[in-house]
């Protein structure tokens, strides 16, 4: 099914790139830049804590699955496979992620020299991607987008070395990709939809003739079938959870009106005009003429995220391929003044000074006191041990009868699975929460007596339950103000209806 270059049917004038000698790759600069964040990474991955989705990540590798109302069984099943390596131990949970970071590095390096970029943009480029805030902080947690932004990179990187050397291999690894990136989370298929709209319209169409490609959709597609069986059979939660998102994104972020500006900052301010000079590039210049279609594309799919009320941080795999097209427009400049001035050291030294204090560098007990007290992915890894402990000196303060029969719920399915972390450890049973996947984790049984709640609202609580009284609250002793700072546990008694009753109405996203 392969065909070379020299058996291929040559492009159409107006799809052929100009494609000089590709430069000798880069590899002692971009390994040391690629080399160092993986460093810095793996320094910190294991200070402070868990974020509260890698904690429900756990959980769910705990009720293996082939979907979840938010996302594909990628995450849940690499958690898990991490912590059976290692239990417990945050450092190895986060190494796919520390790994696939420094190895997007190498990738955007690698897109530049496909470009035409010589030594100078290959390292330009390699080290926008190191220093940009959103891969770091991205990279330092295994999360969704953080794979999300390797894959986008790869599948960008794929594509343009096609471009190049017409190798249908490439096509079928560019599936694998493809199918590897929809089992982590449905949005790379919004950006692989716009690249076929985008290749369809301005070209290389014969890349839409070569039979591999359309292998490389039957592997996507062919492996996406069971998640996608599990959301039909679920009723599609996936699409509920579109407008919960842009519910929480208009009340949190500002909605469209900030969409780009936030999309901008993610990407690091000095790197925005790399940026911007690398979609001018790809739609405009006639060197990168073949090309065009990932500018195009580029705009597609950050039109189709603004219009939708998506998250800023979903167009971030956008990012490396309109970086390495920047740093090979730099190089056909006269003179080395915008390398050094415009996008040299000082912006280097902004963005990594942004990135790292994206990193938790400061000690714990200071967060709350830095800058670091604003930063979400931050303050949202402390005080998970200290709510466990909390709730375990509530159930053990109960009397021997009702411990027996008590069960734990929480009012957020980060908290289940914290409860599932440190709970066991505690002596304490097992935890439920009627929020996003851990709903469907199971609902405590009919004769469980007592009810620790865990956060929720006493008005609510109180339609629910014939008694509820505050017994504890949640204080991680740092003062760090997170979503558990000030948390109450309730102590309800006497439901009103049995919990294959009340659990359907709980339910919450």
């Amino acid at each position: 099914m392969s065909q070379t270059i020299e058996n291929a049917a040559p492009p159409t004038a107006s799809e052929q790139p100009d494609r000089p000698d590709t430069a000798p790759i880069a590899w002692r600069p971009v390994a040391v830049i690629a080399g160092v964040l993986t460093l810095a990474l793996l320094l910190t991955s294991g200070r402070y804590g868990y974020f509260g989705d890698e904690l429900y990540f756990l959980s769910a590798g705990r009720h293996l699955d082939w979907g979840y109302i938010d996302q594909p069984p990628l995450l849940p099943l690499l958690a898990r496979a991490m912590d059976t390596v290692a239990p417990g131990n945050l450092v190895v949970l986060r190494l796919p992620a520390t790994l696939l970071t420094g190895a997007g590095v190498v990738l955007c390096a690698l897109i530049a020299r496909e470009l035409g970029g010589r030594r100078r943009a290959q390292i330009l480029s390699a080290g926008a991607f190191a220093v940009s805030p959103i891969v770091v902080v991205f990279g330092h947690l295994l999360i969704t987008p953080t794979l999300d932004v390797f894959f986008w990179t790869l599948i960008s990187w794929l594509l343009v070395r096609w471009i190049r050397l017409r190798e249908d291999r490439l096509l079928l690894w560019l599936g694998i990709a493809a199918a590897l990136a929809l089992q982590d989370k449905y949005l790379v298929g919004v950006f692989l939809l716009a690249l076929v709209g985008a290749v369809a319209a301005v070209g290389p169409r014969e890349l839409l003739t070569r039979p591999a490609l359309w292998a490389a959709a039957a592997i996507a597609v062919l492996v996406t079938v069971p998640s996608l069986v599990w959301q039909a059979q679920h009723g599609w939660p996936q699409a509920e959870m579109t407008d919960v998102i842009a519910a929480e994104d208009d009340a949190l972020f500002g909605g469209r009106v900030l969409f780009l500006p936030l999309a901008l900052i993610l990407s690091g301010f000095p790197l925005v005009l790399l940026m911007c000079a690398g979609l001018w590039r790809l739609l405009r210049m006639e060197a990168l003429r073949g090309y065009r279609f990932l500018g195009w594309a580029a705009l597609a799919v950050t039109a189709f995220f603004l219009l939708t009320d998506g998250r800023a941080y979903y167009v971030a795999g956008l990012f490396p391929m309109l970086w390495a097209a920047g740093a090979v427009s730099l190089q056909h400049r006269p003179a080395a003044r915008g390398w050094r001035w415009g996008f040299g050291v000082p912006a280097f030294v902004i963005c990594a000074a942004v990135a790292l204090a994206g990193l938790p560098v400061y000690p714990a007990s200071s967060v709350g006191r830095t800058p670091q007290g604003a930063n979400f992915s931050t303050t949202e890894t402390i005080g998970w041990p200290q709510l466990a402990a909390t709730v375990s000196q509530a159930y053990h303060a109960l009397p021997a009868e009702q411990q027996h029969n008590a069960v734990i719920v929480t009012d957020t399915f980060w908290a289940q699975g914290a409860l599932d972390r440190y709970g066991p450890g505690h002596g304490l049973p097992q935890a439920y929460s009627p929020q996003r996947g851990a709903w469907y984790f199971g609902a405590p049984p009919d004769d469980s007596g007592a009810v620790l709640y865990v956060g929720g609202d006493e008005a609510k609580l109180r339609e629910r339950f014939g008694s509820v009284r505050q017994v504890a609250t949640v204080d991680n002793g740092l003062d760090v103000n997170n979503t558990n700072q000030g948390k109450a546990v309730w102590l309800c008694e006497g439901p009103h209806t049995p919990w294959s009753r009340i659990w359907p109405d709980l339910r919450t996203l």
